[in-house]
């Protein structure tokens, strides 16, 4: 018998942004997810997150959401549409998802995986235990600066998109 770590007993939604070469949250978003809490996420939780970001990033931000369903409710895009107007990714957003791309996505091809490795580096007995474990996941992957090395890295992914026409190219970095 061999022990596998493909289930977990407790799960969290968290929320991760990344800005200037440093990862904002993670924030964790109570209950199930859908559009409406979503939103209420953005309308309010977001900005205290970027409280102490200035005005002129604020201004120049660009916001990229997956497919999650909730990150494309009609309500999300339109507040999307208001406060990044023509300045985020997403399903049905100005600028589209390119499907299946997660090799496009700084989280997904590098912070996930650093976090989780972190986080169930040894089992995990409660949610509060989890929600301890990644907190401090988060703060060491910020105190060794893996967001700088997230945008070079992400920059060089971009290039080899290009490069193979939009075609699949994770083999070639």
């Amino acid at each position: 018998m061999r022990q596998d770590k493909s289930q977990y007993q407790f799960k969290v939604n968290l929320w991760t942004g990344i800005l200037n070469g440093k990862v904002i949250g993670p924030f964790e978003l109570q209950g199930n997810l859908d559009g409406n809490s979503y939103l209420n996420f953005l309308q309010n939780d977001l900005q205290e997150l970027l409280n102490d970001v200035p005005l002129s990033d604020l201004q120049n931000m660009w916001f990229q959401n997956d497919g999650c369903p909730a990150h494309y409710a009609r309500p999300v895009r339109e507040y999307l549409n208001q406060e990044y107007p023509g300045r985020w990714i997403g399903r049905l957003g100005p600028i589209l998802w390119p499907p299946r791309s997660p090799d496009l996505n700084p989280l997904d091809f590098f912070y996930w995986g650093c976090l989780k490795n972190r986080v169930y580096s040894k089992p995990i007995v409660t949610l509060d235990e989890l929600r301890r474990n990644i907190t401090q996941a988060a703060d060491y992957i910020n105190s060794k600066r893996y967001a700088r090395q997230i945008k070079r890295s992400f920059l060089r992914r971009c290039r080899a998109c290009i490069n193979a026409g939009g075609k699949q190219f994770e083999h070639l970095l």
